[in-house]
């Protein structure tokens, strides 16, 4: 089977490589290289308990952050490239009354449903992470979390991808079509027909007009210490910090809505520092590399779309995972080749369906 996938995002990608390890001829599509989207501007935190909202999106993110460790395993044996990835849990931190009430009541959600957590004051707070500020109030260790290198997982992914025969080509999708024989993709009018198209293009519409996928600007800042600052990933009120193996920090990130606009702004960087200094203050020591700017794909009630167009036969796709691209690869990229190769339905695709925003 000739699949074409429109977009070398993080989900675009990993569909890629799955769809080419299960016998698929797949061809990439994309007018970037790959990941040099909105997963360029992502953390790569593996956070259900924190970014799952909704139950919805929480049974999304937890199934596929199970999913994860042999995700890398794979990944990393097709490619022969290393993935920083760990589950080395989160410290969500609070600094007011209000803020510690609401991680008390999340410790409580968790209790009830048998999520591994820790609820801990303030010094016993900095007794796990030295580096937290002594403004910091309560914290919220959740040990089963953690975070992927997002930069390493897409080259990985793409270099998987083509060890099973995947072909990448650097090239904008004008429009798509699908009929009841296959599909198609339009480039510069040229007409390319496979048996199956998925789109993955994220924010961007594969169409003259906009689609129901609304992008959020996110800027991501990337700094460089002198000795390890954390053992976990941290998240607070207003950002979070990342900590890598190679001694860089991770500190994000803005929500902006601003249309297309990928510009880094002065506003953006400094919110994102003062609000990372205010939860570790060595960070004012920290080097700076660079800002990263992304566009995340929103969707009205921020859950995901994957699964068969309501429109093209032959058709697919995979967009809206919004915060949650990096984390959602294994079971959107698993959900997609199921659906696309065997035909088969996966019961989370009712939750996610394309037909709720007239895809």
């Amino acid at each position: 089977m000739k699949v074409i996938v429109v977009g070398a995002g993080i989900a675009g990608c990993a569909i890629a490589y799955e769809l080419a390890r299960r016998g698929a001829q797949v061809h990439v599509l994309d007018g970037r290289a790959p990941g040099r989207g909105a997963t360029f501007a992502s953390a790569g935190i593996l956070a259900p308990a924190v970014e799952g909202h909704n139950p919805e999106l929480l049974h999304l993110t937890s199934c596929s952050l199970a999913a994860y460790d042999d995700f890398i395993r794979r990944v990393r044996d097709d490619s022969g490239l290393d993935v920083d990835y760990a589950r080395n849990g989160t410290v969500q931190v609070a600094f007011t009354p209000q803020q510690s009430a609401e991680l008390e009541q999340n410790a409580r959600r968790f209790a009830s449903t048998g999520v591994a957590h820790a609820l801990l004051d303030g010094d016993a707070a900095r007794e796990v992470e030295p580096a937290l500020s002594t403004s910091v109030m309560t914290a919220l260790r959740l040990p089963t979390q953690g975070y992927v290198s997002a930069e390493q997982l897409i080259a990985a992914l793409a270099q998987a991808a083509r060890h099973r025969g995947a072909v990448f080509a650097t090239a904008h999708a004008d429009r798509v079509e699908g009929g009841a024989g296959g599909a198609a993709v339009f480039i510069a009018g040229d007409r390319i027909d496979a048996d199956a198209v998925v789109v993955a293009s994220g924010s961007w519409p594969v169409a003259e007009q906009p689609g129901p996928v609304k992008p959020i600007r996110g800027q991501l800042l990337h700094l460089r210490v002198d000795e390890a600052i954390a053992a976990h990933v941290l998240w607070g009120p207003d950002c979070y910090v990342v900590p890598w193996r190679d001694r860089t920090v991770l500190v994000g990130a803005t929500v902006e809505d601003v249309g297309f606009d990928e510009r880094a702004t002065v506003e953006g960087v400094r919110s994102l520092l003062t609000a990372a200094v205010h939860m570790v203050p060595s960070l004012d020591r920290a080097g700076f590399k660079e800002v990263r700017v992304g566009l995340r794909p929103k969707t009205e009630d921020e859950l995901p779309a994957i699964g068969r167009s309501s429109t093209m036969p032959h058709v697919f796709h995979a967009t809206g995972l919004y915060r949650n691209g990096i984390l959602l690869a294994p079971l959107t990229a698993s959900l997609v080749a199921d659906l696309v190769l065997d035909g088969r339905e996966r019961e989370e695709l009712a939750m996610v369906r394309p037909a709720r925003l007239g895809l």
